[in-house]
């Protein structure tokens, strides 16, 4: 699998679609990152869908207000697409993989801005199902990371279910797309080709209607890794 690949410390491109899209905050992650550059997904849909074991841990998820998604992208219609920067790490992942537990990490094709062509394949952190996850970690793990939470699914949120992104995050990914060393066509993409669950409400009619999301700062502690 691509993951497994991922695992054996060979070069390996990294498709970076939230908090990634800014350089400086991808360095906390991969600091010995190369080539980072915009590129443009094609038949993939970027999507706040699915909670973030990570946002329960730390805090930052609040399950009353249904505000504790994170971003994954998942496959739909030719024509729909994003931007997103790609760039490239040597070494192994293992932390990455076990960061990212929850997603499907599959190699995906990525495309020059302008002409649309083909330029490779890099890993991106793609929707799951439940049921992966509980093969691949176990449902003792699954409790640990959702069951005692109080959340019942991860990947089976519907459009109608009304979950929201955990807001904290969702303001670390506005920030680190509104950095100046950002380039705009990954900025704009952001805001204009990120959606709810619903598959309709874009991040930034979202934030329009919901400026408090800015304002939701995280726990001193945690404020370093969440500030774009």
């Amino acid at each position: 699998t691509a993951a497994m690949s991922a695992a054996g410390g060979k070069e390996m491109t990294i498709i970076g679609f939230g908090s990634l899209l800014s350089e400086a905050s991808s360095r906390l992650t991969f600091p010995e990152l190369t080539d980072f550059r915009v590129v443009r997904i094609q038949g993939y849909r970027r999507v706040f869908q699915h909670p973030g074991p990570i946002f329960f841990h730390r805090g930052i998820a609040d399950l009353s207000t249904k505000r504790i998604c994170s971003l994954s992208a998942e496959p739909a219609p030719a024509e729909v697409g994003f931007n997103a920067v790609v760039f490239k790490v040597s070494g192994t992942l293992d932390d990455f993989i076990v960061r990212e537990e929850e997603f499907d990490l599959e190699m995906v094709p990525y495309c020059d801005l302008e002409s649309g062509e083909v330029l490779g394949e890099g890993l991106m952190c793609c929707a799951s199902t439940d049921e992966t996850f509980k093969k691949k970690w176990g449902q003792e793990h699954w409790d640990k990371q959702f069951t005692q939470w109080g959340v019942e699914t991860c990947w089976d949120n519907g459009k109608d279910s009304g979950v929201l992104p955990c807001s904290v995050y969702l303001r670390h990914c506005a920030l680190a797309a509104s950095n100046p060393a950002v380039d705009v066509r990954a900025r704009e993409s952001f805001f204009d080709e990120t959606y709810l669950v619903d598959r309709t409400t874009t991040v930034r009619t979202y934030l329009e209607s919901n400026p408090e999301v800015m304002d939701t700062r995280p726990p001193e502690e945690l404020e370093a890794r969440y500030s774009g």
